[in-house]
């Protein structure tokens, strides 16, 4: 499978159907009204970071995704089907950025992680959702909200453990075949890899990953030879390893021409660990080897691993001082996840939606206890406190004044017996004129 990094799509979210007009039409119901159903809700633009992809390519042959549009109301007071969702599965590790290629949106460096990057229309109302008493017929509908559409630029960066750099026919990829399963291709010219290559290491009881990246010479920043592109994939590398020709006659100059190079580049991949190794010793003369080495650890000002890609020489404790820097860093990281605050629950139906955009609009289940940060908690005692007080100082101020004007309270009056509890009677109906006078007269 070739290798692609950089990709670029257009994208369109799907129409929300149009409302439908419609009127109740059957035997014996004379006025029916109106009967016309809303239109359903377009698709949305969804992208998903999967563990099993690590290029690109399938985007240079679909650059275009588009999510269903949703289908119109019908009669009856039947809303339209829903559009299906277009979801756009990238390796982990693709930053996707606006069409000017600058401004970053989301970066998908999360296995499973999703975004919606463009949101699908909603449908429009039938004639049924406006009937009212004063508009007991309506002939009208809404059309759904049309679809939205943008370019966006995609841009992977390997997310690898360790990276390897260094001038072209550095040994780099005999390096990568010697201490991982990987299988680069490896010939006796420059630039013989193209592209990144990865291969799974294991050393003592620390696996990692580590990235060949194709050779730099001078110049790369300014597009010399294959550039500087490919330097983004060391981005989110712990460590750097930086492999030197032994068999060249300038390695100090070499040194300080890749460095330079990464100084050029920037966004802090000059201040990444690194670990300088001066290979293919095997082809070096002891008496050469000593000065090469010390020439080396003045030019770069730290300890120089002394290694043979080919005979194996020192490939070990390379490797265990990459693997330290690792593993340093991943516990860094773990003491980042475990003292981070923790997220807030979502308690409206906008943060709900914002976490997950399939949320229900109403919660199924309501929390009794909720979950409270320390600050909160104090607030609320504060509060209750302040409570308290004011009403102690109510009561107090309430006593004094009953002292001041000595009121007593009045002796306590014995209870009238109470009626038994029961209903009611019924109030006697008034007589009409007619009846009262036959009372009198002595007639029923």
């Amino acid at each position: 499978m070739r290798f692609l990094d950089v990709a670029k799509v257009y994208a369109q979210s799907g129409a929300g159907g149009n409302g439908c007009i419609a009127f109740r039409r059957e035997k014996f119901i004379e006025y029916g009204g109106p009967y016309g159903g809303d239109g359903g809700r377009g698709g949305d633009v969804i992208v998903e970071a999967v563990e099993n992809l690590n290029t690109l390519i399938d985007f240079r042959f679909q650059q275009h995704v588009k999510a269903q549009s949703g289908e119109g109301g019908k009669g009856k007071v039947m809303t339209g089907a829903n559009g299906d969702d277009a979801v756009m599965k990238v390796p982990v590790g693709t930053e996707i950025y606006e069409e000017d290629g600058e401004s970053l949106i989301i970066d998908m460096a999360t296995p499973g992680m999703r975004f919606r990057l463009l949101k699908g229309g909603n449908g429009g109302f039938g004639n049924y959702h406006f009937k009212s008493a004063t508009n007991q017929a309506p002939e009208f509908a809404l059309p759904g909200l049309p679809a939205e559409e943008r370019i966006f630029i995609l841009k992977l960066k390997l997310i690898a453990d360790a990276g390897l750099i260094g001038m072209p026919n550095a040994g780099k990829s005999t390096f990568l075949s010697r201490v991982s399963a990987a299988r680069p291709k490896i010939a006796d010219y420059p630039f013989t890899t193209l592209e990144p290559q990865l291969g799974v290491v294991k050393i003592d009881e620390t696996d990692f990953v580590l990235a060949d990246l194709p050779g730099l010479i001078e110049g790369a920043h300014e597009g010399v030879g294959l550039g500087d592109r490919f330097l983004g994939h060391a981005e989110r590398c712990a460590s750097i390893l930086h492999l030197i020709d032994g068999t060249g006659d300038a390695v100090a100059k070499t040194y300080k021409t890749i460095r330079a190079e990464l100084e050029a580049y920037g966004n802090g991949l000059e201040d990444k660990p690194e670990i300088v190794a001066l290979n293919k010793v095997d082809a070096i003369p002891e008496k050469d080897l000593a000065k090469k080495r010390a020439a080396l650890e003045k030019a770069c000002g730290h300890k120089v691993h002394v290694i043979s890609g080919v005979a194996g020489t020192g490939i070990n404790t390379v490797l265990r001082a990459m693997a330290h820097e690792i593993n340093q860093r991943r516990i860094r990281q773990a003491e980042e996840r475990h003292y981070a605050t923790p997220a807030r629950a979502p308690r409206t139906r906008y943060e709900r939606q914002t976490v997950n955009y399939k949320a229900p609009v109403v919660a199924k289940a309501r929390l009794t206890e909720e979950v409270k940060t320390p600050v909160a908690k104090v607030a609320k005692a504060k509060k209750a406190g302040a409570k308290e007080g004011l009403r102690l100082a109510k009561a107090k101020a309430a006593k004094a004044k009953l002292a001041e004007e000595k009121i007593r309270p009045k002796a306590k009056t014995a209870k009238s017996k109470s009626r038994p509890v029961g209903r009611a009677k019924a109030k006697p109906k008034a007589l009409s004129r007619t009846a009262k006078r036959a009372r009198k007269s002595g007639r029923r």
